[in-house]
Protein backbone atom coordinates (compact mmCIF):
# COMPACT_ATOMS: atom_id res chain seq x y z
CA UNK A 1 0.00 0.00 0.00
CA UNK A 2 1.28 3.47 -0.91
CA UNK A 3 0.21 6.82 -2.35
CA UNK A 4 1.02 8.09 -5.86
CA UNK A 5 0.65 11.76 -6.80
CA UNK A 6 0.63 13.07 -10.37
CA UNK A 7 2.51 16.38 -10.62
CA UNK A 8 1.58 18.63 -13.53
CA UNK A 9 4.08 21.02 -15.08
CA UNK A 10 3.81 23.99 -17.41
CA UNK A 11 6.71 24.32 -19.85
CA UNK A 12 8.88 22.21 -17.56
CA UNK A 13 8.10 24.16 -14.39
CA UNK A 14 5.95 23.22 -11.41
CA UNK A 15 3.42 25.76 -10.14
CA UNK A 16 2.06 26.41 -6.67
CA UNK A 17 -0.87 24.05 -7.32
CA UNK A 18 1.64 21.22 -7.82
CA UNK A 19 3.20 21.84 -4.42
CA UNK A 20 -0.29 21.96 -2.89
CA UNK A 21 -1.16 18.55 -4.31
CA UNK A 22 2.15 16.99 -3.17
CA UNK A 23 1.65 18.45 0.34
CA UNK A 24 -1.89 17.06 0.38
CA UNK A 25 -0.74 13.62 -0.80
CA UNK A 26 2.03 13.67 1.82
CA UNK A 27 -0.57 14.29 4.53
CA UNK A 28 -2.63 11.33 3.30
CA UNK A 29 0.45 9.08 3.26
CA UNK A 30 1.25 10.18 6.81
CA UNK A 31 -2.33 9.41 7.92
CA UNK A 32 -1.95 5.90 6.53
CA UNK A 33 1.65 5.39 7.63
CA UNK A 34 2.86 4.69 4.10
CA UNK A 35 5.19 6.16 1.49
CA UNK A 36 4.55 8.81 -1.15
CA UNK A 37 5.77 8.58 -4.74
CA UNK A 38 5.33 11.36 -7.31
CA UNK A 39 5.16 10.93 -11.06
CA UNK A 40 6.05 13.63 -13.57
CA UNK A 41 5.37 13.40 -17.30
CA UNK A 42 7.13 15.74 -19.72
CA UNK A 43 10.39 17.60 -20.06
CA UNK A 44 11.29 18.61 -16.48
CA UNK A 45 14.81 19.19 -15.17
CA UNK A 46 16.34 16.92 -12.56
CA UNK A 47 16.64 19.88 -10.17
CA UNK A 48 12.95 20.70 -10.52
CA UNK A 49 11.99 17.05 -9.96
CA UNK A 50 14.19 16.65 -6.89
CA UNK A 51 12.59 19.79 -5.40
CA UNK A 52 9.34 17.83 -4.97
CA UNK A 53 11.04 16.22 -2.00
CA UNK A 54 10.70 19.54 -0.15
CA UNK A 55 6.94 18.95 -0.09
CA UNK A 56 7.02 15.32 1.00
CA UNK A 57 7.67 13.12 -2.04
CA UNK A 58 10.15 10.37 -1.23
CA UNK A 59 10.62 9.24 -4.81
CA UNK A 60 9.87 10.82 -8.19
CA UNK A 61 9.21 8.78 -11.31
CA UNK A 62 10.29 10.79 -14.34
CA UNK A 63 8.65 10.07 -17.70
CA UNK A 64 10.45 11.94 -20.46
CA UNK A 65 9.34 11.33 -24.04
CA UNK A 66 9.06 13.70 -27.01
CA UNK A 67 5.60 12.30 -27.78
CA UNK A 68 4.41 13.25 -24.30
CA UNK A 69 5.54 16.88 -24.11
CA UNK A 70 1.93 18.02 -24.51
CA UNK A 71 -0.90 16.61 -22.40
CA UNK A 72 -2.61 13.57 -23.97
CA UNK A 73 -5.42 12.34 -21.77
CA UNK A 74 -5.47 8.65 -22.69
CA UNK A 75 -1.67 8.26 -22.82
CA UNK A 76 -1.10 10.06 -19.52
CA UNK A 77 -3.83 8.00 -17.83
CA UNK A 78 -2.21 4.76 -19.03
CA UNK A 79 1.21 5.82 -17.74
CA UNK A 80 -0.10 6.92 -14.33
CA UNK A 81 -2.07 3.67 -13.99
CA UNK A 82 1.05 1.64 -14.85
CA UNK A 83 3.04 3.60 -12.27
CA UNK A 84 0.38 2.99 -9.62
CA UNK A 85 0.59 -0.75 -10.27
CA UNK A 86 4.41 -0.72 -10.19
CA UNK A 87 4.45 1.16 -6.86
CA UNK A 88 1.57 -0.87 -5.37
CA UNK A 89 -0.23 2.43 -4.88
CA UNK A 90 -3.83 2.02 -3.84
CA UNK A 91 -4.41 5.79 -3.68
CA UNK A 92 -3.74 8.14 -6.62
CA UNK A 93 -3.91 11.88 -6.00
CA UNK A 94 -4.04 14.61 -8.63
CA UNK A 95 -5.20 18.19 -9.02
CA UNK A 96 -8.80 18.90 -10.05
CA UNK A 97 -7.47 21.03 -12.90
CA UNK A 98 -8.40 20.88 -16.59
CA UNK A 99 -6.19 17.83 -17.13
CA UNK A 100 -7.02 16.32 -13.74
CA UNK A 101 -10.74 16.36 -14.50
CA UNK A 102 -10.02 14.33 -17.63
CA UNK A 103 -7.60 11.93 -15.96
CA UNK A 104 -9.55 11.04 -12.81
CA UNK A 105 -12.41 9.08 -14.44
CA UNK A 106 -10.02 7.27 -16.80
CA UNK A 107 -7.83 6.26 -13.87
CA UNK A 108 -10.94 5.11 -12.02
CA UNK A 109 -11.71 2.70 -14.84
CA UNK A 110 -8.12 1.52 -15.36
CA UNK A 111 -7.53 0.89 -11.65
CA UNK A 112 -11.10 -0.22 -10.81
CA UNK A 113 -11.05 2.59 -8.27
CA UNK A 114 -13.60 4.76 -6.55
CA UNK A 115 -13.22 8.42 -7.54
CA UNK A 116 -13.67 11.55 -5.40
CA UNK A 117 -13.31 14.59 -7.62
CA UNK A 118 -13.11 18.14 -6.28
CA UNK A 119 -11.92 17.18 -2.79
CA UNK A 120 -11.52 20.11 -0.38
CA UNK A 121 -10.19 18.37 2.75
CA UNK A 122 -8.12 15.42 3.91
CA UNK A 123 -9.88 12.05 4.15
CA UNK A 124 -11.71 11.24 7.36
CA UNK A 125 -10.50 7.78 8.36
CA UNK A 126 -12.59 7.34 11.50
CA UNK A 127 -14.29 3.98 12.09
CA UNK A 128 -12.02 2.45 9.49
CA UNK A 129 -13.93 4.18 6.70
CA UNK A 130 -12.55 6.46 3.99
CA UNK A 131 -14.68 9.58 3.67
CA UNK A 132 -13.88 12.66 1.57
CA UNK A 133 -15.46 16.12 1.63
CA UNK A 134 -15.88 17.39 -1.92
CA UNK A 135 -17.72 20.02 -3.90
CA UNK A 136 -21.14 19.16 -5.33
CA UNK A 137 -23.72 20.73 -7.65
CA UNK A 138 -21.12 22.77 -9.56
CA UNK A 139 -19.59 24.09 -6.35
CA UNK A 140 -22.86 25.26 -4.79
CA UNK A 141 -22.71 22.66 -1.99
CA UNK A 142 -20.46 20.09 -0.34
CA UNK A 143 -20.89 16.34 -0.14
CA UNK A 144 -19.26 13.69 2.04
CA UNK A 145 -18.54 10.62 -0.06
CA UNK A 146 -17.28 7.27 1.18
CA UNK A 147 -14.87 5.33 -1.03
CA UNK A 148 -15.27 1.62 -0.36
CA UNK A 149 -13.13 0.25 -3.21
CA UNK A 150 -9.64 -1.09 -2.61
CA UNK A 151 -8.15 1.49 -4.97
CA UNK A 152 -9.03 5.18 -4.76
CA UNK A 153 -8.53 8.25 -6.96
CA UNK A 154 -8.75 11.72 -5.40
CA UNK A 155 -8.58 15.01 -7.27
CA UNK A 156 -7.98 18.06 -5.06
CA UNK A 157 -9.61 21.43 -5.73
CA UNK A 158 -6.86 24.03 -6.32
CA UNK A 159 -6.22 26.35 -3.32
CA UNK A 160 -8.10 23.95 -1.01
CA UNK A 161 -4.95 22.83 0.81
CA UNK A 162 -1.89 24.73 2.01
CA UNK A 163 1.65 24.23 0.77
CA UNK A 164 3.71 22.48 3.47
CA UNK A 165 7.48 22.34 3.15
CA UNK A 166 9.59 19.63 4.77
CA UNK A 167 13.31 19.03 5.05
CA UNK A 168 13.14 15.82 3.03
CA UNK A 169 14.77 15.04 -0.28
CA UNK A 170 13.49 12.88 -3.12
CA UNK A 171 15.27 10.37 -5.32
CA UNK A 172 14.53 10.60 -9.04
CA UNK A 173 14.10 7.52 -11.23
CA UNK A 174 13.40 7.26 -14.94
CA UNK A 175 10.16 5.45 -15.66
CA UNK A 176 9.08 4.09 -19.02
CA UNK A 177 6.08 2.08 -20.16
CA UNK A 178 4.96 0.64 -23.46
CA UNK A 179 3.28 3.28 -25.61
CA UNK A 180 0.11 1.91 -27.18
CA UNK A 181 -1.00 3.29 -30.54
CA UNK A 182 -4.56 3.63 -29.22
CA UNK A 183 -3.31 6.04 -26.56
CA UNK A 184 -2.36 8.49 -29.30
CA UNK A 185 -5.52 8.35 -31.39
CA UNK A 186 -6.15 12.00 -30.44
CA UNK A 187 -3.23 14.31 -29.70
CA UNK A 188 -2.69 18.01 -28.97
CA UNK A 189 -0.51 19.53 -31.65
CA UNK A 190 0.22 22.84 -29.98
CA UNK A 191 -0.49 24.81 -26.81
CA UNK A 192 -0.39 28.61 -26.71
CA UNK A 193 -0.09 30.05 -23.21
CA UNK A 194 -0.57 33.64 -22.13
CA UNK A 195 2.76 33.79 -20.32
CA UNK A 196 2.39 37.45 -19.37
CA UNK A 197 -0.71 36.82 -17.27
CA UNK A 198 -1.41 35.21 -13.92
CA UNK A 199 -3.04 31.83 -14.60
CA UNK A 200 -6.69 31.82 -13.47
CA UNK A 201 -6.76 28.25 -12.07
CA UNK A 202 -3.57 28.90 -10.06
CA UNK A 203 -4.32 32.46 -8.94
CA UNK A 204 -4.57 33.32 -5.23
CA UNK A 205 -6.43 36.53 -6.08
CA UNK A 206 -8.84 37.11 -8.99
CA UNK A 207 -10.36 40.44 -10.04
CA UNK A 208 -13.38 40.05 -12.30
CA UNK A 209 -15.61 42.46 -14.22
CA UNK A 210 -19.12 42.25 -15.60
CA UNK A 211 -21.59 44.19 -17.72
CA UNK A 212 -21.74 46.89 -15.04
CA UNK A 213 -18.50 48.25 -16.51
CA UNK A 214 -20.53 49.26 -19.59
CA UNK A 215 -17.82 48.60 -22.19
CA UNK A 216 -14.28 47.39 -22.91
CA UNK A 217 -12.97 50.94 -22.82
CA UNK A 218 -13.57 51.01 -19.05
CA UNK A 219 -11.42 48.00 -18.21
CA UNK A 220 -8.32 50.03 -17.40
CA UNK A 221 -9.23 50.46 -13.73
CA UNK A 222 -9.90 46.72 -13.39
CA UNK A 223 -6.51 45.94 -14.91
CA UNK A 224 -4.83 48.48 -12.63
CA UNK A 225 -6.48 46.98 -9.55
CA UNK A 226 -5.45 43.47 -10.58
CA UNK A 227 -1.89 44.63 -11.22
CA UNK A 228 -1.66 46.25 -7.77
CA UNK A 229 -2.91 43.06 -6.09
CA UNK A 230 -0.88 40.65 -8.24
CA UNK A 231 -4.19 39.15 -9.32
CA UNK A 232 -5.49 37.33 -12.36
CA UNK A 233 -8.09 39.04 -14.55
CA UNK A 234 -11.46 37.44 -15.19
CA UNK A 235 -14.88 38.33 -16.54
CA UNK A 236 -18.47 37.13 -16.67
CA UNK A 237 -19.93 35.23 -19.66
CA UNK A 238 -21.91 38.18 -21.10
CA UNK A 239 -18.68 40.19 -21.21
CA UNK A 240 -16.76 37.53 -23.14
CA UNK A 241 -19.77 36.89 -25.39
CA UNK A 242 -19.89 40.59 -26.23
CA UNK A 243 -16.23 40.49 -27.19
CA UNK A 244 -15.16 42.94 -24.49
CA UNK A 245 -12.70 40.40 -23.07
CA UNK A 246 -11.18 37.12 -24.22
CA UNK A 247 -13.10 33.89 -23.61
CA UNK A 248 -9.96 32.67 -21.81
CA UNK A 249 -10.93 35.04 -18.96
CA UNK A 250 -14.52 33.81 -18.63
CA UNK A 251 -15.16 32.25 -15.22
CA UNK A 252 -18.35 30.41 -14.32
CA UNK A 253 -20.16 27.15 -14.96
CA UNK A 254 -19.49 27.27 -18.70
CA UNK A 255 -16.08 28.89 -18.33
CA UNK A 256 -13.18 28.31 -15.95
CA UNK A 257 -13.97 27.15 -12.42
CA UNK A 258 -11.74 28.88 -9.88
CA UNK A 259 -11.11 28.71 -6.14
CA UNK A 260 -8.83 31.62 -5.19
CA UNK A 261 -8.25 32.92 -1.71
CA UNK A 262 -9.84 36.23 -2.75
CA UNK A 263 -12.35 36.89 -5.54
CA UNK A 264 -13.36 40.50 -6.29
CA UNK A 265 -16.44 40.83 -8.51
CA UNK A 266 -17.02 44.26 -10.04
CA UNK A 267 -20.32 45.03 -11.75
CA UNK A 268 -21.42 41.37 -11.82
CA UNK A 269 -24.96 40.57 -10.71
CA UNK A 270 -24.17 36.98 -9.72
CA UNK A 271 -26.28 34.73 -11.93
CA UNK A 272 -26.32 31.11 -10.76
CA UNK A 273 -24.15 30.02 -13.70
CA UNK A 274 -21.45 32.47 -12.66
CA UNK A 275 -21.67 31.54 -8.99
CA UNK A 276 -21.22 27.87 -9.88
CA UNK A 277 -17.70 28.57 -11.10
CA UNK A 278 -16.53 30.91 -8.33
CA UNK A 279 -18.33 29.79 -5.17
CA UNK A 280 -15.30 27.79 -3.98
CA UNK A 281 -13.43 31.08 -3.44
CA UNK A 282 -12.40 31.47 0.19
CA UNK A 283 -13.37 35.17 0.37
CA UNK A 284 -15.73 36.92 -2.06
CA UNK A 285 -15.93 40.72 -2.33
CA UNK A 286 -18.73 42.21 -4.44
CA UNK A 287 -18.91 45.77 -5.77
CA UNK A 288 -22.29 46.57 -7.34
CA UNK A 289 -24.63 49.55 -7.31
CA UNK A 290 -27.68 47.24 -7.22
CA UNK A 291 -28.28 46.40 -3.56
CA UNK A 292 -30.56 43.52 -4.65
CA UNK A 293 -27.93 41.81 -6.81
CA UNK A 294 -27.91 38.04 -6.06
CA UNK A 295 -24.14 38.12 -5.56
CA UNK A 296 -24.55 39.94 -2.22
CA UNK A 297 -26.26 36.85 -0.77
CA UNK A 298 -23.07 34.80 -1.03
CA UNK A 299 -20.51 37.60 -0.60
CA UNK A 300 -18.29 37.79 2.46
CA UNK A 301 -17.97 41.53 1.94
CA UNK A 302 -20.16 43.77 -0.19
CA UNK A 303 -19.93 47.38 -1.34
CA UNK A 304 -23.14 48.91 -2.67
CA UNK A 305 -21.94 51.64 -4.98
CA UNK A 306 -21.05 52.61 -8.52
CA UNK A 307 -17.90 50.77 -9.65
CA UNK A 308 -16.68 53.98 -11.32
CA UNK A 309 -16.61 55.65 -7.89
CA UNK A 310 -15.58 52.69 -5.72
CA UNK A 311 -12.76 51.11 -7.74
CA UNK A 312 -10.67 54.31 -8.21
CA UNK A 313 -10.94 54.96 -4.45
CA UNK A 314 -9.89 51.37 -3.76
CA UNK A 315 -6.90 51.76 -6.09
CA UNK A 316 -5.86 54.98 -4.33
CA UNK A 317 -6.17 53.34 -0.90
CA UNK A 318 -4.04 50.36 -1.97
CA UNK A 319 -1.35 52.66 -3.39
CA UNK A 320 -1.28 54.65 -0.15
CA UNK A 321 -1.05 51.48 1.90
CA UNK A 322 1.83 50.16 -0.21
CA UNK A 323 3.65 53.48 -0.01
CA UNK A 324 3.44 53.49 3.79
CA UNK A 325 4.36 49.82 4.23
Amino acid sequence: MSVLVYTENADGKFKKSTFEIVSYARAIATQLGTKLTAISIGDVSATELAALGKYGAEKVLNVSNDKLKNFINQAYASIIADAAKKENADIVVLSNSFSGRGLAPRLGVKLEAGVADGAVALPNLSDGKFRIKKTAFSGKAFAIVELTSANKVISLTPNAYKVVETNATATVEDFATENKATDFAAVIKDIVRATDKVSLPDADIVVSGGRGLKGPENWGMVEELADLLGAALACSKPVSDAGWRSHSEHVGQTGIAISPNLYIAIGISGAIQHLAGVSSSKVIVVINKDAEAPFFKVADYGIVGDAFDVVPKLITAIKQFKASA
